[in-house]
């Protein structure tokens, strides 16, 4: 029998060594419909330009069985398109879009679970009167309509630093929200939302213990397998850690399992994995929704395969596949697994990064060790793309261990081991 024909928006080769070690994979090809390198660091997003790439890839190839994506923007979004023009499973580009348009998305939440959303207004960052508009009493925070990875979101905490703040937002706000608009035109989405003027939202704060819950939607069915602790660094604002599997209650999981069915039905997606961030207050004892994004959590994918002994990528390829996804079972090597981001606070040039010889030293001293390192020697850190607004990402290490004490002791080690050069900047700060 011939093997499927799989097309992976952003393939790259850490994730496709581990899409190759599925059970399912036996049965699949994979392709590259884009490269990491063409959603990643460039310059601007062409989205006729890529949308054109895929078709002819694709068609130069003569088949295509599934198209899937485990990147944010441009990947979630460019998945039901192809799925569209090739009549495959996946979801409907609004549903996408619905999760990804932070003040649409949270327009659609606020009619089926308003008591578990922050309180939130859309404003025009080019609007000189913009924070007397919003009548919202800091702390706040703002972000645009479209980013990733915290990429210009800020927490506001007077009028002077809103402004302050603004001028940054103004100056790389076109970066994706223009092409996300473009896109939104190009398919016909309702003009009050493609044609918004408001391209940013106001949120107020919400805190507690920070996690995300991994699920998907299949013929109608909500689904949710697995609950990833985030860990903040002491500034509480970049991520240092994720830990899996969750630490919280049973009884507060399945909560944010009901609230989530309740938001993904709403906004009518389906046959699509995704993943939602919460917030639980353990002093109110409460749930709040963060943010929904359509597809797995690549950050999450070798701690799932440390715990089940299959990494969740399986929920992706059998939904791209159009059939149920299995069962995650725990048949993994660890009890528990982490995902360390090792970041800088401050600007600098990258004079060093750690050797393969240094990592692979380490990988013998501590077993299933997986490090990336994002960064190349010679880079400014000014230069690197969709970092938060507050910290540069240089490693990201994955440990499994019995719990979270041998997580963090053999963290410990990977640092002593692997060696980072920086030429810091005199007198200039992040801050």
């Amino acid at each position: 029998m011939s093997k499927k024909q799989v097309f992976i928006i952003g393939l790259d080769e850490f994730n496709l060594i581990k899409l190759k070690k599925l059970p399912e994979a036996k049965e699949c090809e994979f392709h590259s419909a884009l490269d990491i390198s063409e959603i990643r660091n460039v310059e601007k997003y062409d989205m006729k330009r890529l949308i054109d790439l895929c078709f002819e890839r694709i068609d130069n190839h003569g088949r295509i069985d599934a198209i899937a994506s485990y990147y944010d923007f441009p990947g979630t979004v460019l998945v039901p398109v192809i799925a569209q023009k090739y009549n495959l499973p996946g979801p409907s580009l609004e549903s996408i879009l619905k999760c990804e348009h932070k003040f649409w998305s949270r327009m659609e939440q606020q009619k089926v679970i308003p008591e578990h959303i922050p309180y939130f207004k859309a404003f025009n960052p080019f609007d000189d009167e913009a924070y007397d508009k919003l009548e919202m009493i800091p702390p706040f925070w703002i972000k645009p309509n479209k980013s990733f990875r915290s990429f210009l979101a800020y927490r506001i905490s007077s009028e002077a630093h809103f402004y302050d703040n603004l001028k940054t937002i103004r100056k790389h706000i076109d970066f994706m929200v223009k092409p996300f608009q473009e896109l939104m035109q190009m398919y016909d989405i309702p003009e009050e939302v493609s044609e918004m003027k408001e391209t940013c939202i106001a949120e107020t704060m919400i805190s507690g213990h920070q996690c995300t819950l991994e699920g998907y939607a299949y013929n109608g069915n909500v689904v949710s397998y697995g609950v990833v602790d985030s860990l903040r660094e002491e500034n509480r604002s970049s991520f240092s850690r994720y830990e899996y599997p969750s630490v919280l209650p049973q009884e507060v999981q399945f909560r944010m399992a009901d609230i989530t069915r309740r938001a993904i039905q709403q906004i009518g997606m389906d046959n699509s994995a995704f993943n939602v961030e919460y917030f639980y207050n353990q002093t109110a004892d409460e749930v709040y929704l963060l943010e929904i994004n359509p597809r797995i959590s690549q950050a999450h994918t070798d701690m799932f395969e440390k715990v089940h002994g299959i990494s969740h990528h399986s929920v992706m390829l059998n939904l791209a596949l159009g059939h149920k996804p299995q069962t995650l079972y725990y048949k993994g090597e660890f009890n528990k697994a982490a995902h360390f981001m090792l970041r800088t606070f401050e600007n600098g040039l990258i004079k060093k990064v750690p050797t393969k010889n240094e990592i692979n030293i380490l990988k013998k001293f501590i077993p299933g060790l997986e490090v990336k390192i994002p960064v190349k020697e010679g880079t400014h850190t000014s230069e690197m793309q969709g970092q938060d607004s507050y910290s540069f990402e240089l490693a990201n290490i994955f440990i499994g261990g019995r719990d979270q004490i041998e997580l963090v002791e053999k963290y410990s080690k990977c640092l002593e081991g692997l060696t980072f050069e920086i030429d810091y900047d005199q007198d200039v700060h992040l801050h």
